[in-house]
């Protein structure tokens, strides 16, 4: 019996917009890399080079890096360092012909996804991009979350704001009442509202909002 062709067995393959981008100095690797991950619907970007990476632009998508350790120029591992001190998160796999220890510790406490040697099998491949991409697209909805729970806290008023923060301490609204100064009843008021305006659902759901913004006792005097 034949063996079976390669997959890619996660929401990777169906998400058409995935990406994956290759840099690698070897033309046939990087043909052979584009054949493979086109045959399973992703988009690939191909690239000779880090410096050449970094004059282009990464694809806006869930998408990871497969990067070759050694490069001319500037290194697999240098431009792993550089990324991250960017700020950029694409997660990477890193290929090799001349793997050693040293490098491959490296890589991994770097953050890398996988470490593969060259030759690899193609599905070790396709199972590391796989990997790459699902912690990409998680990454990517975390910020887009904290990005509308800061939007949706910026658009309460202050007193609101103190609520939150309050009711992420565990006080009781007749605590936080006693602690602002105000009736129990404008607590419970203040509080809808937040729930409201916050999308929340449950107070465990706010609480992690709190957590996710940083925000739980970033007001003076809240835990006194």
């Amino acid at each position: 019996m034949p063996p079976s062709p390669p997959t890619i067995s996660s929401v990777a393959a169906l998400d058409k917009s995935a990406a994956v981008v290759v840099v690698d100095d070897d033309e046939g690797v990087r043909t052979a890399l584009a054949n493979l991950f086109h045959s399973v619907g992703l988009d690939v970007q191909l690239f000779a080079s880090a410096v050449e990476l970094l004059r282009g632009k990464l694809p806006d998508v869930p998408s990871c890096l497969v990067l070759d350790i050694r490069l001319p120029g500037l290194s697999g591992l240098d431009l792993q360092t550089d990324l991250a001190n960017a700020g950029i998160h694409i997660p990477i796999i890193f290929i090799t012909a001349h793997a050693d220890i040293p490098m491959s510790v490296r890589a991994m406490r770097g953050g890398a996804v996988d470490f593969l040697s060259k030759p690899f099998r193609e599905q070790d491949m396709l199972d590391a991009v796989t990997r790459g991409i699902d912690r990409d697209r998680t990454r990517r909805d975390d910020e887009r979350a904290v990005s509308a729970a800061r939007a949706a806290h910026e658009g309460l008023t202050n007193r609101e704001q103190e609520i939150m923060a309050l009711v992420a301490t565990g006080l009781l609204n007749k605590e936080i009442g006693a602690k602002l100064g105000i009736a129990e009843i404008t607590v419970k008021i203040h509080r809808g509202r937040v729930m409201k305006k916050m999308g929340a659902q449950s107070l465990a759901e706010l609480i992690r909002m709190t957590d996710m913004l940083g925000i739980a006792s970033s007001l003076p005097g809240l835990r006194s």
